[in-house]
């Protein structure tokens, strides 16, 4: 009888195989007369039932053909009721073919059945509470539709995956299955994403598995609150609740994790009133701006993950909070600032993770009290200082990453910095020292023997140092008195040389202030070339287009302040005019530089016909675009933070920055536009009416349309949509952009991927025949810079960067890049 079965077991799995038209793994080559069935491939014979098979498996084998009559089933066609003949069956796995139809309902009689995963439409079987032994069930991603029956007999079910489906119907009793798994105490796996469940959580879901892991219930129509009793789950690692309609807080949770790669805006502080909360992950999103204060400030937190978002800012002092910390991630986002002592109170930390931000300045001391630590990681920050040698002390540190930074000095030899495997500290130039695995330069001698110097070098570097002394203070005396008697034989120059060009020297350096001559018209006058009859010096002139009288004092005032204010990046203003025209009218006129290249607007936006008069087409590569970026953003620094009283642009556009023959930025008609709004704001305040602030459409920040005070942040707003034109190719005033779509969401919606949808075709195009890892970090480069075009074009002020951050990110960002691809040259 034994025989007869096994050569029924036999004869149908040659029967199967004799039905495959297409087998591109050559499954079937070991299933022959010379190997005994039990051992071909794919087939698994059980050791209660001798030499029967129990498992047959052609998991993802891209098979074609037709299943036997002797397993009762076609590939491309449905399981049929026969399967339950099959009584020692014991997995079927059949996903990944061209199975269809629906679930069979005797299949689920098989009360030996450990594994099912199907791809297969209709309902789910009621008789599936009959598989008493299910282990695994996966239905997930087919089109399957109805009501999921109760499961109250699978008391080994440990895994339950019924996602992307169309279950349910968004009543409310949906859910109405969820009490019956409490008798599955082994559940470590529940998927419900992505259906049509409606209804409410109970309280009822805290009587599951006590070892359930992951709840993915994201991509429904829940309803309702976040139960009390979910926190009975202790081992809950993750829960996925996005795209659903909860409401009210969630002040019951003990761990939440939405690492989703979809969700953007803030951060909710309404996190903060999940006092119990052990575990928040934001990990791989898009949220921007900064931590909210009441979710750093939470002090039952263990794991913070906030990594590969956009957040900005800087941590906050309430991190101190945080006593019981084992785990803190705020990697790949645009942080800032210096490192806050603070954290040193974190004491509980075993992994730090503060890499690819902005953070700058010196490594704190406090930081020495945080000897638990095993995993630190600094690196891709604009850090200075010397490396704490206090990092030698912990002994359970295992990895430390300080790289591309900007540390100088010697770096430690002593505990975790004798194994150069366990450190980094690549792209800090300024380092020298250390073990002689890390092939760093040696140290300057005086600084490693300083402390072996004897008593005479002592003395004698004391004299010196005396005698330096006294030589310096007569020299500032000096300084301080021919400053002033400079000073005031200036003052009186000034006055006179500040106005000697006239009217008249200037209509005849530009012909009479001819077309020929005309290069630029902007809201605010019209902008002529000429040659100075005096000297021969080829100038720009801004001559101004005020409607008011009376601004004469004023305009004198703001040039004198312009025309001392120097800074290599700005256009420099030579003079300033001020009198009567023939006809009349007041006269105003600014004096610059020329700039032979004319302005950034020439090169974004070429005019076809005109280029072809020019040897070649104006076109700006990347590492361009790049150095303008900085230049214009060093400008603002300036104008913003180290000016006697701080200068708003009010107008930063491509056709106010202007290029010289090396093709460096300068920001021209800083400060002018909020002159004039002055000017008119005055004369309209006599005159009983008011005014809009001024500016140009697409770069003006959206609050100054809601009549809001300009500053500093409407600047880098505008700053924010300059560096997205430079790096996109598309102006804000594109045809494109309607309704809700601008300049700003355009690129958001896009980052962090695809970011080619985005990037100037030409900007793609330098890279194209390089090998797949330069066009790869191109586009990560492209990425960085993007981000940061959007975070400062953000329609709340308090999102923007701060100028300064600005700086120092684009700074990192291109020393970090040329680092990377060392002598590649992409750019």
């Amino acid at each position: 009888m034994g025989n007869a079965i096994n050569e029924t077991d036999q004869l149908a799995l040659l029967a199967l195989k004799s039905q495959i038209t297409d087998d591109p793994f050559k499954l079937f080559t070991s299933w022959n007369d010379f190997v005994h069935f039990c051992q071909w491939n794919g087939v698994t014979c059980g050791r209660r039932h001798h030499q029967r098979v129990v498992l047959l498996d052609l998991w993802s084998l891209k098979l074609l053909g037709n299943i036997s009559p002797y397993i009762e089933n076609h590939f491309q066609g449905s399981i049929p009721d026969a399967f339950v003949r099959l009584t020692n069956l014991k997995i079927i796995v059949v996903a990944v073919n061209n199975l269809s139809g629906t679930i069979p309902a005797s299949i689920f009689n098989l009360s030996g059945i450990r594994v099912l995963d199907v791809v297969f439409t209709g309902s789910i079987p009621i008789s599936i509470s009959n598989a008493s032994n299910l282990f695994y069930f996966d239905t997930s991603e087919n089109d399957l539709i109805g009501e999921v029956p109760t499961m109250e007999k699978l008391h080994k079910l440990h895994r339950l995956s019924i996602a992307s489906n169309h279950l349910g119907s968004g009543h409310i009793v949906d859910l109405g299955f969820l009490p019956s798994l409490n008798n599955a105490t082994g559940l470590v796996l529940l998927d419900l994403g992505d259906n049509n469940f409606g209804g409410m959580l109970t309280e009822t879901i805290g009587n599951l598995s006590t070892k359930l892991r992951k709840i993915q219930l994201g991509y429904n129509q829940i309803l309702g609150s976040i139960p009390y009793r979910i926190q009975n789950l202790i081992n809950l690692e993750r829960i996925w609740l996005v795209g659903n309609h909860f409401t009210g807080n969630l002040s019951s949770l003990i761990k939440l994790g939405l690492n989703q790669k979809s969700l953007h805006g803030s951060i909710p502080p309404s996190l903060g009133d999940c006092k119990n909360l052990l575990s928040l992950s934001l990990a791989h999103n898009k949220f921007s701006g900064p931590i909210p204060q009441l979710v750093i400030g939470l002090s039952s937190l263990s794991h913070l993950d906030l990594s590969e978002n956009y957040l900005t800012s800087s941590l906050l002092v309430e991190v101190a909070n945080l006593k019981n910390l084992g785990y803190l991630s705020v990697s790949n986002n645009m942080l800032s600032g210096e490192i806050l002592g603070t954290l040193g109170r974190c004491v509980m930390l075993e992994t730090l993770y503060m890499d690819g931000n902005f953070f700058q300045g010196i490594i704190p001391s406090t930081l020495a009290s945080l000897r638990g630590t095993q995993f630190l990681d600094l690196s891709r920050n604009n850090l200075s200082g010397r490396i704490p040698e206090y990092f030698a002390a912990f002994n359970l540190l295992q990895n430390l990453n300080l790289s591309y930074n900007d540390f100088k000095c010697a770096v430690p030899t002593k505990g975790i910095f004798a194994n150069a495997s366990a450190i980094s500290v690549n792209g800090n130039s300024k380092l020298c020292g250390g073990v002689p695995e890390l092939q760093l330069s040696l140290c300057n001698s005086i600084w490693s023997k300083k402390r072996r110097l004897t008593l005479a070098s002592k003395l004698a570097i004391s004299i010196c140092s005396g005698l330096l002394g006294v030589s310096f203070m007569l020299c500032i005396l000096y300084i301080c008195w021919y400053r002033k008697a400079k000073k005031d034989l200036s003052s009186v120059s000034l006055k006179k040389s500040f106005l000697k060009v006239s009217y008249q020297t200037l209509l005849k350096a530009t012909d009479g202030f001819s077309s020929g001559n005309l290069i630029g018209v902007s809201s605010f006058g019209s902008v002529y070339t000429g040659i100075l009859e005096h000297d021969g010096t080829i100038v720009a002139m801004k001559v101004l287009n005020l409607q008011c009288h009376g601004a004469s004092k004023i305009f004198l005032a703001k040039c004198k302040a312009l025309r001392n204010i120097k800074h290599r990046k700005l256009v420099k203003v030579l003079t300033a005019c001020s009198g009567v025209g023939y006809q009349g009218n007041d006269f105003k006129a600014l004096v610059y530089d020329f700039m032979v290249n004319e302005s950034l607007d020439d090169w974004l936006h070429p005019i076809t016909g005109l280029d072809l008069l020019h040897n070649e087409p104006k076109k700006l590569g990347l590492h361009q675009r790049l150095n303008i970026s900085i230049e214009v953003a060093c400008a603002l620094d300036y104008l913003h933070h180290d000016c006697q009283t701080p200068i708003i642009h009010c107008d930063l556009k491509p056709s106010n920055i202007l290029l010289n023959e090396d093709m460096i930025g300068h920001v021209g008609d800083f400060g002018l536009a909020r002159f004039l709004q002055e000017a008119i704001h005055n004369f309209n305040a006599k005159q009983g009416s008011s005014t809009g602030v001024r500016g140009t459409i697409g770069y003006t920040a959206l609050e100054y349309g809601m009549g809001s005070e300009v500053t500093t942040k409407g600047d880098v707003y505008s700053y924010g949509i300059l560096l997205l034109e430079m790096f996109t190719g598309k102006r804000p005033t594109d045809d494109m952009f309607k309704d809700s779509l601008n300049l700003h969401n355009f690129v958001k919606m896009a980052l962090p991927y695809p970011v080619v949808e985005v990037a100037d075709p030409m900007l793609l195009w330098e890279v194209e025949e390089k090998t797949l890892d330069i066009r790869v970090k191109t586009q990560e480069f492209l990425i960085s810079i993007l981000q940061i075009g959007v975070t400062c074009s953000a329609e709340l002020p308090k999102e923007r960067m701060n100028i300064s951050d600005v700086v120092a990110g684009l700074h990192s960002i291109k020393s970090i890049f040329l680092a990377t691809v060392h002598s590649e040259q992409i750019i």
